[in-house]
């Protein structure tokens, strides 16, 4: 059945900002991240250059893809899902086009001062103090934006993927304000507000949930709409949703500790995380289900459908480093895998095949609806950027498996005498072969992503902007 209501134009300008800005940051971030890991390959591409050098670009790299990629994807979707879901334009569009030009001038600002060595030394929270403050302002407005735009939907109910939205929103703005508690000296340098194990339990609490709520439960509301659009099923289980949204929020926070394994950190705070990360594994594979689930009596459209398919792939990466998270927070575990590359293969994991598969997906699905057109400009294309991005995630992974449990029993391995068997020199020499699979990965991703640069152009090149307009009116809902 169908409910005609009076013609409403969405704000859909906003949103085509932040989906194209998702692409453009997405090349840049990836691009910076082939030549950091080609860094590791031939040293000499450091150039010499402190500006240059991989301790700077590295923190780089992690802000563009998380905080520029991944930020630019999440406004963009939840803006998008927010109006449609609620069958109403976002409650202000200065405030909304303030969130688009402050964030941007966040990541600018990150650009400008990270190479230059400006840094909290903080992980995923290194930007200083001025760029933190207006990021602040920026996710405050964003918070003002969302959830003003609830409060005057037309639609009694509030649909699942906006909860998922709602608390990625008020819980990274929690975050962020607590961690980046400072005293600064100077425009360009601060002191944290917290000292010695305090400080690193209070950044891993955050560092965590980052990963836990910016890149987890903001992309679980990107797939709860996506999932079932695209395919054209309701979501299998609605119960379970809710169980799983309540179930995660609850229990993801705790899970920072198991970052400070066998450091100075008390021993029952590390218990504590290692055993809150173990139960995480619950609620991760509820939600990985349930989208997996909801294809079914449509796993044929996978066979024709490559949007579909980054999202349907995209959940069986988070199901897989759902899993391996919780494994390598045990303590046992922990003891090989720590500082080795086997953690930078399971973020990766989460990061280029959850959180870039389900955002390409997301985007492929939005750009011809924001931009007037029947669909994207080439279907080979797509197809052509899912297998690189699918083999080039794989190669990643799995080449920093290898490196890292080579490297973690290396490191633990001892002669009869109490010496260690291998010089830190010789763990690097074995890892090199692993290094250049991993470029070699990381360029496979990032060559996708410029052709996805070109679909989207020629599809938006085809458009009409009156159609782009029209595109953002409605005369007809289905009803809820």
């Amino acid at each position: 059945m169908s409910t005609a209501i009076s013609p409403t134009a969405y704000n859909y300008k906003v949103v085509r900002q932040f989906a194209i800005m998702t692409v453009v940051w997405g090349i840049l971030g990836m691009g910076l991240g082939v030549f950091i890991a080609s860094q590791l390959v031939w040293p000499e591409l450091n150039f010499g250059l402190p500006w240059t050098s991989f301790g700077r670009l590295r923190p780089l790299h992690t802000n563009l893809v998380i905080f520029a990629f991944g930020g630019c994807a999440l406004f963009a979707t939840s803006y998008y899902v927010v109006q449609r879901t609620c069958q109403t334009r976002l409650i202000s569009d200065s405030l909304a086009a303030f969130t688009f030009w402050g964030w941007q001038a966040v990541i600018v600002g990150a650009i400008i001062t990270l190479p230059l060595g400006y840094t909290t030394t903080k992980e995923y929270a290194e930007l200083e103090w001025p760029l933190a403050i207006l990021l602040a302002i920026v996710w405050v407005t964003y918070g003002l934006v969302f959830f003003g735009t609830i409060t005057k939907r037309k639609t009694k109910h509030i649909y699942v993927g906006n909860w998922f939205y709602g608390a990625f929103i008020v819980v990274t703005a929690m975050l962020h304000i607590v961690n980046h508690m400072s005293l600064p000296v100077s425009l360009f340098k601060s002191y944290s507000a917290y000292s010695g194990a305090t400080d690193a339990m209070i950044q891993w609490w955050y560092g965590h949930n980052a990963v836990g709520f910016f890149l987890t439960t903001g992309f679980l509301g990107m797939m709860y709409y996506f999932v079932p659009k695209q395919a054209e099923r309701p979501i299998y289980s609605y119960r379970l949703s809710i169980v799983h949204f309540w179930a995660l929020i609850t229990l993801y926070i705790w899970a920072g500790p198991h970052h400070l394994h066998y450091t100075a950190l008390p021993d029952w705070a590390q218990s504590l995380g290692m055993a809150m990360s173990i139960i995480l594994l619950a609620p991760s594979w509820g939600g990985m289900i349930n989208g997996m689930m909801t294809l079914s009596g449509a796993w044929h459209k996978l066979r024709t459908d490559p949007i579909l398919r980054f999202l349907v792939v995209s959940l069986a990466f988070y199901g897989m480093s759902t899993f391996e998270g919780p494994m390598m927070a045990i303590k046992t575990v922990n003891s090989l895998s720590h500082y080795t590359d086997w953690t930078i293969g399971h973020v990766h994991a989460g990061a280029l095949g959850w959180v870039a598969m389900i955002s390409i997906g997301a985007i492929y699905h939005m750009i011809p609806k924001l931009f007037g057109r029947a669909q994207m400009h080439s279907t080979g294309l797509i197809n052509a950027h899912f297998w690189l991005a699918t083999i080039g995630t794989v190669l990643y992974i799995a080449s920093m498996w290898v490196n890292g449990i080579t490297q973690g029993l290396m490191w633990r391995a001892i002669n009869d005498d109490g010496t260690l068997t291998y010089s830190f020199v010789e763990a690097l020499q074995a890892s090199h072969p692993g290094f250049i699979v991993r470029a070699l990965g990381g360029a496979f991703f990032a060559s996708g992503m410029l052709l996805m640069a070109y679909n989207v152009y020629r599809t938006v090149r085809a458009s009409d902007p009156v159609e782009a307009e029209a595109a953002a009116k409605i005369a007809v809902v289905g009803a809820h």
